[in-house]
């Protein structure tokens, strides 16, 4: 294993489990702010029960997320030191406010957790929202680095680095915005999703009281809001795109020649050496149309690049696939709940058992998204680290004993993503406990 595959290896697990940690520390608080919101609106103990278990699963996010934050920054500076030796200069700043937002989290997290008999309600509630703000900060600073890297702007090169042209041009890179409002939205989405599951899952099993079907309900109220706002945030991304990065688009979708009016495809495996996609169904016209808003615009294709400079169009078509495939089912979810909800007000009926099953079934897809749509973030950016100006390959450290750190901090993963299942699963059973205990006594738990 060269330098190179081990040091992308490495980072490619690293941030697939952090992304997940990263997605419920953004997710978590917003559903912990809004259970306490209900609770001093209708003093209903459910909501106060719901607000309190969640705040310990931010709790214990918000530590596992740290530990994985900060092995991830030993991580670019051993294995990417041509990285940051070129753009350090430019992208310090983002690191540092995204540091700023973690301590405000961090303090905010002490208030709240041992703030409940100890703070007025109003002051008790208020503290929550710095957690939920700063942890959306803090992604989208991170956020900043990365579109900075997509599309970099406001600088000048001097011996061979990176100058910034302002102190905050780390925050000029024009895919910033849309980078942003749609990786939090994929946060608030697939967070949304999976807690969803896990109540869905207690309510088939027998649990089904007031405390699941409140979890469920506000689970599914922020998966539905962020999926419906997702869709046209992802159109307005995909068209940044096609403006700004049009050979991602067309490693995307795998178009090999240049089109006037080209087809969308749904599904398909590219196949390189006959330059087409087999398997796929075309949607005439449609990818010019929602590129350009013109069914008759001309979309390049990978070949108007020259090879060295072509993502890996077969990882990044099929993650495409992958993430409007799980983003179309979800959305179909999220319209279907709320159909059932305005149906249910007239009524007075809860969820039916098989969308209880739907629900469950689709938990994990909102992940699933957030990680193949990481994929075509990234690889539909290679062979460039910081597009146009830095290759990968003279990013990476010349250093050797790459592969020993792949697998010591794949371990190092494993065992946070393990420690946090255990912790979450702990936690759960704790508070099924104290449910059976309050159901004896006809009691729902505080």
């Amino acid at each position: 294993m060269t330098p190179l595959t081990a040091a992308r290896a490495q980072m490619e697990v690293s941030l697939a489990f952090h992304m997940i940690f990263a997605a419920l520390g953004i997710g978590m608080p917003l559903l912990m702010v809004l259970a306490e919101a209900l609770w001093l609106r209708t003093k209903r103990d459910e909501y106060r029960a719901l607000a309190k278990t969640w705040a310990k699963a931010t709790a214990l996010l918000f530590a596992v997320g740290a530990v994985s934050g900060t092995a991830l920054s030993f991580e670019l500076g051993l294995l990417w030191p041509g990285f940051m030796r070129f753009a350090g200069a430019v992208i310090g700043p983002a690191f540092a406010m995204e540091g700023y937002a973690f301590f405000i989290e961090a303090i905010f997290v002490g208030l709240y957790l041992y703030g409940w008999d100890r703070l007025s309600p109003k002051a008790h509630f208020l503290c929550g929202i710095p957690v939920a703000l700063s942890g959306l900060l803090s992604g989208a600073f991170v956020v900043a680095v990365d579109a900075w890297m997509q599309t970099p702007v406001a600088y000048t090169i001097v011996d061979g680095r990176a100058a910034p042209l302002t102190g905050w041009a780390v925050f000029l890179a024009p895919s910033w915005p849309t980078m942003a409002v749609h990786s939090s939205l994929s946060c608030y989405a697939a967070t949304g999703f999976a807690v969803a599951g896990v109540y869905a899952l207690g309510i088939l099993r027998g649990n089904d009281d007031r405390y699941h079907r409140a979890g469920l309900r506000i689970a599914l109220a922020v998966a539905s809001v962020a999926i419906l706002a997702q869709m046209p945030s992802g159109h307005s991304s995909a068209q940044h795109v096609a403006s700004a990065q049009p050979v991602k688009l067309a490693a995307m979708e795998a178009l090999y020649h240049t089109e006037r009016g080209a087809p969308l495809l749904v599904g398909g495996i590219p196949d390189r050496a006959n330059e087409r996609v087999r398997f796929a169904i075309e949607l005439p016209k449609m990818l010019s149309l929602m590129s350009f808003n013109d069914p008759n615009a001309t979309v390049r294709g990978l070949r108007e690049w020259p090879a060295d400079e072509r993502p890996n169009e077969l990882v990044v078509h099929i993650a495409f696939q992958l993430m409007v495939g799980a983003g179309t089912s979800l959305f179909a979810l999220a319209v279907l709940w709320l159909g059932q909800r305005l149906r249910a007000r007239k009524t007075h009926t809860n969820e039916p058992r098989w969308l209880l099953w739907i629900a469950l079934g689709a938990s994990p897809l909102g992940m699933l998204a957030l990680e193949a749509g990481w994929f075509v973030t990234e690889v539909g950016r290679q062979p460039w680290v910081v597009r146009g100006l830095l290759r990968t390959r003279d990013a990476v450290t010349p250093a050797s004993g790459v592969a020993l750190s792949f697998f010591t901090f794949s371990l190092l993963y494993v065992g946070l993503g393990a420690a946090l299942v255990g912790l979450l699963r702990g936690l759960a059973r704790h508070r099924r406990q104290a449910l059976s205990r309050a159901a004896t006594s006809a009691e729902v738990p505080a």
